[in-house]
């Protein structure tokens, strides 16, 4: 395997939560020596991955000053972030935007070869999309959602402030598997409630509704971590398998809920929309009730992307892509 990251002292942030402590794992079995950055709770994968714990609030900023002064990291994955589709602007300043200068600038004062940001395939927006690559797209400043909003800028800060072979930018889709706390039980209450799975607008479930199995977002963080054609590069990860949102709920049911009648409707996007206000209003930490407006957009589009880059990652690391139902383990 090319660019070998064996005995390397890697600090991922975040690895209490679901991508996170699946990363440890993955970094683990790699050969890296993993030290995971967690704060409240802490998923049990993490615990068995055997990565080394420290707990630090990512907004302390003398206490990751304190970590870095005590320890030596070749890499940092950084994941940790506030992630929401609901929320106001100033609770994702500091969080999303402020501590991702101030850790990368740790990164350059204590020589870690590179910082890998964990960003979002949101940064592009949400309009139809048409198998665009990495080259052809572009960031959307439009978005009113603050959680895409901070992503561009922390990019674009790591872009005017790092040198480009000290740091790299993965942007996974719709992250599922190996116990997603995420959207699988989003999706699967919004089937347990509705007599219906309901679409909205042109699509009628027709468009790609784009996966991204935890296990391929580990690994093209691996190799944005190792590879030297990663450097100061951002990487799609998109499962090559083309999925639609019909299809999405059907095998969720499927799987989750056998028996179930999946009957499709379709209605005006127009119809939801003021239901979608009034949940983006009311909500703070967490969707009081779906769609948001946010969630809306998402589903009324197309978000059918090109996953060369990430596949050639892959094969430059050995990588095969992981192709698996929802809970795989």
């Amino acid at each position: 395997m090319r660019g070998t990251a064996v005995s390397f002292k890697v600090l991922i942030t975040g690895a209490g939560g679901y991508i996170g402590s699946n990363a440890a794992e993955f970094f683990r079995k790699q050969g890296c020596e993993v030290t995971g950055m967690i704060r409240n709770r802490v998923a049990e994968r993490f615990t068995r991955s055997g990565a080394m714990a420290v707990r630090a609030d990512l907004c302390d900023f003398s206490a990751l000053d304190k970590l870095f002064e005590e320890r030596k990291f070749d890499g940092v994955i950084h994941i940790a972030a506030r992630a929401s589709d609901v929320g106001r602007d100033e609770w994702f300043r500091i969080p999303n935007f402020e501590a991702v200068k101030h850790l990368s600038q740790l990164c350059m004062k204590h020589d870690v070869r590179r910082f890998v940001y964990l960003s979002t395939a949101d940064v592009y927006g949400l309009h139809d999309f048409h198998g665009e690559t990495e080259e052809e797209l572009r960031f959307d400043r439009s978005v009113t959602n603050p959680y895409p909003k901070y992503k561009i800028l922390s990019e674009e800060w790591l872009k005017d402030n790092l040198p480009p072979d000290r740091f790299a930018c993965v942007r996974p889709c719709v992250v599922f598997g190996n116990g997603d706390t995420t959207i699988t039980p989003r999706a699967i209450a919004f089937l347990k409630s509705s007599p219906f799975v309901v679409h909205f607008g042109k699509w009628r479930g027709g468009n790609r509704w784009p996966l991204a199995h935890v296990t391929n977002v580990c690994k093209t963080l691996f190799c944005a971590l190792v590879l030297p054609e990663a450097g100061g590069q951002g990487v799609t990860v998109l499962d090559s398998k083309y999925t639609t949102l019909s299809q999405y709920y059907r095998e969720l049911a499927a799987e989750y809920l056998p028996g179930k009648v999946i009957r499709e409707l379709t209605l005006p996007k127009g119809m939801i929309l003021p239901f979608a206000w009034l949940s983006s209003s009311l909500s703070r930490h967490r969707p009081l009730f779906d769609p948001t407006l946010y969630a809306l957009d998402t589903i009324t589009h197309n978000l059918d992307f090109c996953n060369e880059r990430m596949r050639k990652w892959m094969e430059l690391c050995g990588f095969r892509e992981t192709v698996g139902p929802c809970q795989t383990e």
